[in-house]
């Protein structure tokens, strides 16, 4: 399922891990080819969006700067 978005990078996948903190949560979604991407999102949204192990999802990825590291 894409969205109209400005963000052209639209991932989906299925949740494998939400571990929650107390006001974040980290939520680990795994696209096809088995990579896996990892927000940082509040809680909240956590139990908005009800996001449990299993559930299909979309990583939407923005970002004006991408660092890079060696």
């Amino acid at each position: 399922m894409k969205y109209t978005l400005s963000a052209r990078n639209q991932f989906e996948g299925k949740v494998i891990d939400v571990n929650e903190g107390a006001v974040n949560g980290i939520v680990k979604i795994e696209i096809p080819g088995g990579n896996v991407i990892t927000a940082t999102i509040s809680m909240t949204s956590i139990r908005e969006l009800d996001l449990k192990v299993g559930d299909d999802a979309v990583a939407v990825i923005k970002a004006t700067d991408v660092m890079v590291g060696k």
